[in-house]
Order: C-alpha cells, then sequence, then structure tokens
C-alpha cells in the first residue's frame, strides 16, 4: 500500500492546474498554492486546502510538486527562504515538474539530501492537451528508489513515465526533447514559406506531405493551427524560448555545438521582442512571414 497521501502543489496556471486535479481524481489529499490565487479557485472549490504561502503548502506532506515559469522561480521556492527545503517535514519526496536547469536540478537535490529530503527532477512533456488527458510524458532524474516511491504519483499524471537516471537527467532529457522540436518546427515553418514564395498552393503542399516522410506532430499538430490561423497557445512561444535558451547554454557548458537550436532561439526571441511571446509555438510560422 502506498504510504504517499498528502501533496502540496505548487503552480496551478495552464499545466498544473489540469495535473492536480488528476492527483485528487486519484484519492491524493491536495494542498495548492499559486502566486495568483484565482488560477487555483476550481481546485480549491473541489476540495484542495488553499495555503497563504510556499513555506506553509510544503509543511507537513507527503510529497512536494512544483511546476512553475523559470529556472529562477524554481531557485526561489526551493531554495530561498522560507521555502521547499526549509519547510518540507524530512523524509518528504521534492518533485520539480517545471522545465528548468539540470546544473539547478543537481544542486536542488543536494541541498534536499543535506536535510533528509528526497528531491528528483521531473520535468513533463505533451503539452495542455497531455495535462488534461493525463497522458503526459514525465522524464525523472534522482535516486532509482524515490522514482520507485513516486510511481502512484507520476501514474495519475502521465502514461509514459521514464526513469533517466540521476539528478539533472530528466532536465536533461527535456532539453533533447525540446532541441529535436526546435529543428523540427523550423523545418516545417521553413517548407511552408517556401511553397507560399514559390506560388504554390499551401493546403496542396500540406495534403501532399503532411501524412507521409516529412510528416510529424509538429506539422500536424502545430503548424496546422498557425496555418488555419489559431496562435492561441497549448505552448507558450516565450516558455518554448525559455527551454530553448536553458539547452543552448547547457549544450555550451558540456562542450556540445548546437548551432540549429541557437538558430531557433534566435528567432523565438525575434519574435518575442515584438511581442507575441504569449502566443503558442505555431507562431514561428509568423517569423517567416516577416521575413518574405
Amino acid at each position: 500500500m502506498n504510504a504517499l497521501k498528502k501533496i502540496g502543489f505548487i503552480g496551478t496556471g495552464i499545466m498544473g492546474a489540469a495535473m492536480a486535479g488528476h492527483l485528487m481524481d486519484a484519492g491524493f489529499e491536495l494542498s495548492v498554492y499559486n502566486r495568483t490565487k484565482s488560477k487555483a479557485e476550481k481546485l480549491i472549490e473541489r476540495g484542495a486546502k488553499w495555503c497563504a504561502t510556499v513555506g506553509e503548502c510544503a509543511s507537513g506532506q507527503d510529497v512536494v510538486i512544483t511546476i512553475v515559469g523559470y529556472p529562477k522561480d524554481v531557485e526561489e521556492i526551493y531554495l530561498g527562504a522560507g521555502g521547499i527545503i526549509e519547510s518540507a517535514k524530512a523524509g518528504a519526496y521534492l518533485v520539480d515538474m517545471t522545465t528548468s536547469s539540470p546544473i539547478l536540478a543537481e544542486k536542488i537535490f543536494a541541498a534536499a539530501s543535506a536535510k533528509k529530503l528526497h528531491a528528483v527532477d521531473a520535468p513533463v512533456t505533451g503539452g495542455d492537451v497531455g495535462a488534461k488527458n493525463a497522458t503526459l510524458t514525465i522524464l525523472v532524474g534522482g535516486a532509482s528508489e524515490d522514482f520507485q516511491t513516486l510511481q502512484p504519483v507520476f501514474a495519475a499524471m502521465g502514461k509514459n513515465i521514464v526513469y533517466e537516471g540521476a539528478a539533472g537527467a530528466g532536465q536533461k532529457t527535456k532539453a533533447c526533447n525540446q532541441i529535436a522540436i526546435a529543428g523540427t518546427l523550423a523545418g516545417v515553418c521553413e517548407a511552408f514559406a517556401y511553397a507560399k514564395a514559390s506560388g504554390l498552393d499551401v493546403e496542396k503542399v500540406y495534403s501532399a506531405i503532411a501524412t507521409g516522410a516529412a510528416g510529424s506532430f509538429q506539422m500536424t499538430g502545430v503548424a496546422r493551427k498557425g496555418l488555419d490561423g489559431d496562435f492561441n497557445p497549448g505552448f507558450m512561444l516565450k516558455h518554448f524560448g525559455k527551454d530553448l535558451a536553458i539547452g543552448n547554454e547547457t549544450a555550451t557548458a558540456y562542450g556540445a555545438s548546437l548551432p540549429i537550436l541557437a538558430m531557433v532561439l534566435h528567432e523565438v526571441r525575434k519574435l518575442e521582442e515584438s511581442g507575441q511571446g504569449n502566443l503558442g509555438t505555431q507562431a514561428l510560422l509568423k517569423y517567416y512571414k516577416v521575413k518574405d
């Protein structure tokens, strides 16, 4: 029988609110904290306990789960005064599901271990649809025994749950995922920019190539929305930029040269500078449209 019952959940945005709801569906006792309380109201109405601070949300819990914005936010809530590591009870499991820095994940693991806490990095892929349907892929770094203990928690939120290795390995794997997406999405956008520039019917080109060797989720699930004029975010462009920046910075630290990643990061930053960071990643199509 699983001994983990009480979960403190920090970060109830697009992804987090759905994930937290699935944990409640699975029978876990939930406490929640978010900087904007209104984003947690539906969970509170269902019976989640509202906490006024990060420390309160972490205190006394068997598991503390976080999914926030940026690495600086992760560092603040884990390592800052009154934060998670300072407030969690000995033996608690700390699960950061934010896409963050692997170097920071290693730092949190060391600080947690010194306080007899079990920290894992567990970023996710699958976007808002995966969060809503509890079909996320969860990429886990940390101690293998902690991964095993947390299986019931992960199973409530995702389907493909993979132990990647030691602390930081989950974040490194997520960087691999985003790097692969960057090149794929940029290639799709370039293909349709070429189609338009050369006088082809873009819809006919899409029908011809979307289900062949060039087909991908980035074409049919992401770019398709942009081609239809829908730039609402399943995953915000500015968050994609954050992810790519993590990959770019750590690639340099690890001695890897990734020119395609650097190119796509530049394109995303240009779109952010023009005020389009809150659009979905399909807005990368607009970069090529601007250049035409």
